[in-house]
């Protein structure tokens, strides 16, 4: 995109290139050790792992782990959710016409974090597919979520031990949907739903006691009326009245079977939309979501030194940091049609620690690309001294 820019002459375009890619084997460099460090700090931790623990510390490593991970979310470009909005989005009416509950005293603590908050809309449908409409919705790209269960949990599931921990990444999450990607959550009916269900139940119950077993419930009483000494008139049992009293209770038996089944099943539709969207969502899960997040985090950083760099380097007259973040910012907007909010501090930290521009207090400048290509290629045989 930088050269495509045409504002670099041609005969400094194979040096650019060249030091795009000394810059990025620096920071690959460098995030290997970030990983090594987080692999460390999870390796007790991990639920997926299939070596043996040798004196670790399952609290020490949790705190080293979490503020690692912390870290590489942070240049990964992912904002933390606060409990506020955790909370608020938890209250938010679902998209998936569920309603989940969860219990909270199973987690011990619950880190969500989120990236590429943008509003979609999408078309619903409602009366059996009679009635469309068009509704508005936060939406989150890339949502990843660390959980500790408590030390007090009781499950089934093996993966679910007391004081473990679970760590998962998501694609294109909604806001209002996003306690379906918690552990033990008990799945509910919406009120419209038990409306459905419930409203044709009682009509047809009503019509079925007042028409098919009306005559067999009317023998039911008078029979426990004589047997509890109410009334003296006997009850006489033929053939044909026993017949039509077991026909009429197999009748009720059978209705109520039914509205059973109805409810059954429609528990079953939900949990398989449930399912589905999961399916779809997931990306990783344990070890595999921070080993992407390296990946991303390497990206965001030789993209944002990349652009700081080269914006520097074709237009001089950029002198701070604000001037550059807009100039960045518009020319995304504007040539590749993307709404982005540049990091500008952190495209500047890193390029200022490897010493790629200079910052005279009233001004920023960029080294050469010579320059640039020798101060890397240094950098890059220091971390190789024997």
């Amino acid at each position: 995109m930088c050269l495509a820019n045409g504002e670099l002459p041609a005969t400094e375009q194979t040096k650019f290139r060249e030091m795009c890619s000394l810059l990025q084997s620096v920071v690959h460099f460098e995030y290997h050790e970030k990983l090594e460090a987080l692999k460390d700090s999870y390796a007790s931790l991990n639920p997926d792992q299939d070596t043996r623990k040798i004196g670790l510390n399952d609290d020490e490593a949790a705190e080293d782990f979490v503020e690692g991970l912390d870290e590489i979310l942070n240049k990964a470009n992912y904002e933390k959710l606060s409990e506020k909005e955790i909370g608020l989005a938890m209250k938010e009416a679902s998209l998936f016409k569920l309603r989940l509950h969860i219990d909270f005293e199973n987690f011990e603590e619950i880190l969500l974090f989120s990236r590429g908050e943008s509003t979609r809309t999408e078309e619903v449908k409602g009366l059996y597919g009679l009635h469309k409409r068009q509704i508005s919705f936060v939406n989150f790209d890339r949502v990843v979520i660390y959980i500790k269960f408590s030390s007090k949990i009781v499950s089934r599931h093996p993966n679910e031990k007391p004081g473990s921990t679970m760590l998962k990444m998501f694609q294109d999450v909604p806001r209002a949907d996003i306690e379906m990607l918690l552990p033990n959550t008990r799945l509910g009916m919406r009120l419209m739903d038990k409306l459905l269900i419930g409203v044709p139940a009682l009509i047809g119950g009503g019509a079925i006691l007042t028409t098919k077993i009306g005559t067999s419930m009317i023998l039911l009483g008078a029979l426990l009326g004589f047997w509890m000494g109410v009334t003296a008139e006997p009850v006489e049992l033929d053939k044909a009245t026993i017949f039509a009293l077991v026909a009429g209770m197999g009748g009720l038996g059978s209705y109520i079977w039914k509205q059973f089944i109805n409810f059954k099943n429609r528990k079953l539709t939900f949990m398989q939309s449930l399912t589905e969207s999961l399916y779809f969502k997931n990306l990783d899960n344990n070890a595999g979501v921070f080993h992407r997040l390296i990946d991303d985090a390497e990206e965001e950083e030789c993209k944002e030194a990349i652009l700081g760099y080269y914006f520097l380097l074709v237009r001089p007259q950029l002198e701070s940091a604000a001037q550059l973040d807009v100039a960045i910012e518009e020319w995304l907007s504007e040539k590749w049609d993307c709404e982005i909010d540049f990091e500008v501090e952190d495209a500047l930290g890193k390029l200022l620690t490897l010493g790629l521009v200079s910052n005279t207090g009233d001004s920023l400048n960029a080294v050469g690309i010579d320059t640039t290509c020798e101060l890397l290629d240094e950098r890059w045989d220091g971390y190789f001294s024997y």
